[in-house]
């Protein structure tokens, strides 16, 4: 599929800090849109409908897999996850950047239907700071956070998969990664003749 927008991929475990970098991202790059993923899994915090999530109970997501709604979905930490083909599909083929807030397994996936999409990986420093950060958030008791542990290994094992890796050691600097990233992918000759081929004919190119 040729399309004018860039998909960017974003994935880490839990408590590595994606969420704050791409919402962050986001505030500086106004011409990036966050796709909004379907779970199954209860809001957190201040969390709303529609907003981070699209909260719907198992039943309705299961609806949706059999309607082959989703374009990707995946079951993490017990609850499912899906990003709706109407939620990315309509926006790159009219020429938007979309960003996936997305587990390993879905950013796979969509690679291997948006062969043009950026796969981004968020690591921490240590597991010991993963784990601190964990349960600096308070969301979760101890049982929970060392679910949560066992799942980053698997999580974490799959970034050579990926083609940008950011270490988030400090924040700034790693949202500093982020938007270079975000600004080499839109100037890729590929990306920039996709969404400008009316410059490349008039050059003959």
């Amino acid at each position: 599929m040729d399309y004018p927008g860039n998909l960017f991929a974003i994935a880490a475990p839990s408590g590595a800090g994606k969420s704050s970098l791409v919402k962050a991202l986001l505030e500086r790059d106004s011409d990036l849109m966050l796709s909004i993923s379907h779970t199954t899994r209860a809001p957190r915090g201040q969390e709303l409908d529609g907003r981070e999530y699209h909260f719907i109970d198992p039943s309705t997501f299961r609806t949706m897999i059999a309607a082959e709604q989703f374009v990707e979905w995946a079951e993490v930490h017990g609850n499912l996850y899906g990003t709706s083909k109407a939620a990315i599909a309509d926006r790159i083929t009219l020429g938007h950047d979309v960003v996936l807030e997305i587990d390993w397994q879905g950013a796979l996936q969509i690679k291997r239907l948006f062969p043009n999409a950026v796969l981004i990986f968020i690591l921490p420093t240590s597991w010991d700071e993963l784990e601190k950060r964990l349960q600096r958030r308070g969301e979760d008791g101890d049982e929970v956070i060392a679910r949560r542990m066992a799942n980053a290994r698997e999580e974490v094992s799959q970034v050579r998969h990926f083609d940008f890796v950011i270490i988030n050691a400090l924040f700034d600097a790693a949202l500093a990664d982020l938007i270079a990233i975000v600004h080499a992918q839109r100037l890729r000759y590929a990306a920039v003749r996709r969404r400008r081929p009316a410059v490349f004919a008039a050059l003959d190119l």
